[in-house]
């Protein structure tokens, strides 16, 4: 099991859940089976056939079975059907076990074949009482339900339940401690710990499992928020230097000079930056708004305060590009307060420094000087702020742009640099639901952006459906030049990048159409796919970069407009030239990959085609879109697909068109993935760190056990009184895990 399912003590397999609990008698669905996927049933033997195969040595026994339906209902392959046709090669004990009327758990891949589903040498287990089972054990075990673990092909459901089982009875419960207080329990009526353990395993029925099940969520949200909870305390004793700045500094000169008025939530989440930052304890905040929200300038007017109360501010980027980006808008949005000391400078203001990895030897020497003798206010930069050559004169605000994208080790680094903890400001464009920021960011203060700044256009989006609407590519060409024509400028997106050899010589729309004809069928007795299946799927075709340029290029529509490549395999100065080019409008079109994602504006940009837009997720199709929108005239994004209607990821595609509230696609977008692991680095939606809890649907337990972690720890900081607690913590929450939570 430690191989199979990762499961290596005692307690790991004990808090292996079970997925579903089936009543004897109960049978599974088949209209509820995902094709390809590994899946366990409980079904009854129609019928049992064994002969021999006429290719090869050796028998086949064919095992029909049934859901028993009254009212079939349409399969996966379109099909109505209540049976289904299992493939057994020399099994001669499948021959003898499985009789007709035997009701078994089945366990292995769904597949079809000759139009069925299908499952070849699936894992059995008979569930009718043995004969030599004791009477009232029989009774017991004919009423009581059938646990369904999640399994594999090799640790099946029944091996788990029978290990459990056997683990359940040789446990000395009295040295096990409960990380759930009495008073908690006794308050919500939850059994105690060794009753819990069994009613989830092997319940008596099934509202006991479901009781079960709510205590160990509720114990799970505790333990999370007792360690959120305390980590947040002790983040707020820590010293800090306190930066009030002054009345008629830097930041008010720069507020007074801002040609456009701050929105009043701008407003807001400035003053509530500004309190914190005059406090001598170390701010952890939490900035999120939408793409285009206004967060830079809110961000800068932080920075200037700690400059004005004589500290330094570091901003930290994700990418080269992007902090050429920050430092080319805040040097423009500061002016001759940015060139303190230098000719045509404001001498009362201060001194702007980018720090990147590919900077020229001798401009990194001066910017580092700079930095040591603290001559630089506000330093902006990638992972090269990171390095030990770096030596902060005297830190004050650490502000980090787009925080998932830098690891904790990395984050931490930087928070050390200064004499002092210094204050830390958290940004992000990708909105956060409250649950999910209330489990995850628990021990940060979060400020939220609504709206955006006066002046911006709304982004108008549509889905481009090239397999039913093929002609429809030329008219996404046509409408590029119209745009360029008009004076604005162009993102072209795909996927990946790609080698300029492996071009297809094919259009957009006829590989759609070539996509879309490759049958699936898979011989269950082999194995062996159809020579159709050899063709080059879906995920060889997706469009790249290099694909994308010579499309543009052989466009008769967009012939003698100037294009431009830019993808994260560039040199960084090639990529900075790209960059710049196109920022001053001498590039009509760019073809791109993602590395325009975050941060980077140029307001004429109007016009941007994500093509295989199926290829992304949501809340990276809407950072994307933010791209653009970022001036006065109104814009358009297209998002291309060469994949059918109905197909799964269509669904986020119209999900995206429908709305530009970021804040309700990160809904939806959970809704569609759920969390995955929320609390460690993966963002898409497979196993999840949490075993029971969802920050989507246990909201209130998540709200009462953060009031019930913040009475415990106010009674007792260190957890002395509940040792239960502090074990769980400790097991569950190792040190890196911990340092993930803080975000800060």
């Amino acid at each position: 099991m430690a191989k199979g399912l990762d499961l290596n003590t005692v307690g790991e397999l004990l808090d292996h859940v079970p997925r579903r609990l089936v009543q004897r008698g109960e049978l599974t669905s088949f209209a509820d089976l995902e094709l390809e996927a590994h899946a366990t049933l409980v079904a009854e033997v129609v019928s049992v056939n064994t002969r021999r195969m006429r290719n090869r040595r050796g028998s086949i026994t064919e095992v029909v079975i049934t859901d028993r339906s009254d009212h079939p209902g349409s399969d996966l392959l379109g099909r109505r059907e209540n049976r289904m046709t299992l493939s057994f090669f020399n099994a001669w004990t499948a021959a003898r076990e499985l009789t007709a009327g035997t009701h078994a758990l089945f366990s292995g891949k769904v597949t079809h074949y000759r139009g069925s589903l299908t499952m070849t040498n699936p894992h059995y287990a008979p569930l009718d009482v043995d004969d030599d089972v004791d009477t009232r054990e029989a009774m017991q075990n004919a009423t009581r339900p059938i646990a369904v673990y999640p399994a594999t092909a090799k640790v099946t459901s029944d091996r788990i339940a029978t290990a459990v089982h056997t683990v359940l009875g040789v446990i000395d419960w009295r040295t096990v401690p409960d990380p759930l207080p009495a008073e908690i329990a006794d308050r919500h009526g939850y059994t105690d710990l060794p009753t819990a353990y069994e009613h989830l395993h092997r319940p008596p029925d099934e509202s006991a499992w479901y009781r079960a099940k709510a205590r160990f969520r509720h114990t799970e949200a505790l333990v999370l928020q007792t360690a959120l909870v305390r980590r947040r305390r002790a983040v707020e004793l820590r010293p800090a230097p306190a930066l009030p700045g002054k009345p008629d500094g830097v930041a008010a000169r720069f507020e007074a000079a801002l040609p456009f008025r701050l929105t009043d939530s701008q407003v807001a989440v400035g003053e509530e930056l500004a309190a914190d930052l005059a406090r001598e304890h170390p701010m952890n905040r939490l900035l999120q708004g939408d793409v285009g929200a206004g967060k830079t300038v809110v961000a800068l007017r932080a920075m200037l305060q700690a400059v004005d109360s004589g500290a330094q501010a570091a901003l930290l980027a994700p990418t080269e590009v992007l902090a050429a980006q920050h430092f080319a808008s805040i040097e423009s949005a500061l002016g001759p307060l940015a060139h303190a000391g230098t000719l045509g400078g404001d001498p009362d203001g201060t001194t702007v420094v980018l720090l990147t990895g590919s900077m020229p030897q001798s401009a990194r020497k001066r910017a580092l000087l700079q930095i040591a003798s603290g001559e630089a206010g506000i330093v902006i930069g990638t992972h090269a702020l990171l390095s030990d050559t770096v030596q902060f004169a005297d830190l004050g605000l650490v502000v980090v742009d787009e925080q998932h994208r830098f690891g904790v080790e990395q984050r931490d680094r930087l928070r050390e640099a200064g004499l002092t903890v210094p204050h830390l400001l958290v940004m992000t464009a990708t909105p956060i639901p409250r649950t999910v920021a209330m489990t995850v960011f628990g021990d940060l203060d979060v400020s939220v952006l609504q709206g955006l700044p006066g002046g911006r256009q709304p982004i108008s989006t549509h889905v481009v459906g090239l397999l039913e609407h093929p002609t429809w590519e030329d008219r996404i060409f046509a409408r590029a030049r119209e745009e360029v024509e008009a004076g604005r400028q162009v993102y072209f997106v795909a996927p990946k990048i790609g080698d300029d050899d492996a071009v297809p010589p094919m259009g957009l729309a006829d590989s759609a159409r070539a996509l879309a004809e490759i049958p699936e069928a898979t011989d269950p007795v082999t194995g062996a796919q159809d020579s159709a299946e050899q063709a080059p799927g879906p995920e060889e075709a997706m469009v790249s970069t290099a694909w994308l340029a010579e499309l543009v290029e052989q466009s008769p529509q967009l012939g003698g407009i100037p294009s431009a490549v830019l993808h994260g395999r560039l040199d960084p100065t090639d990529k900075a030239e790209v960059m710049a080019a196109f920022a001053d409008g001498r590039t009509g079109v760019l073809v791109c990959t993602t590395v325009v994602e975050v941060g980077v504006d140029v307001p004429n940009a109007t016009f941007m085609v994500v093509f295989d837009a199926d290829r992304f997720g949501i809340s990276q199709l809407h950072q994307l879109r933010g791209r653009i929108g970022r001036g006065s005239h109104a814009s358009t994004c297209l998002l291309v697909t060469r994949r059918e209607q109905g197909h799964p990821s269509r669904e986020r595609l119209d999900a995206v068109a429908a709305t530009t509230d970021g804040f309700e696609l990160a809904q939806a977008d959970l809704n569609l993935r759920r969390e995955g692991d929320i609390l460690g680095d993966a963002q898409s939606g497979g196993r999840s760190t949490l075993r029971l809890l969802r920050a989507l649907d246990d909201v209130a337990v998540i709200e009462e056990a953060r009031t019930e972690a913040t009475e415990i720890l106010e009674a007792d900081p260190d957890l002395e009184n509940h040792p239960g607690l502090a074990a769980a913590i400790a097991a569950s929450l190792d040190e890196d895990t911990e340092k993930y939570l803080e975000r800060g």
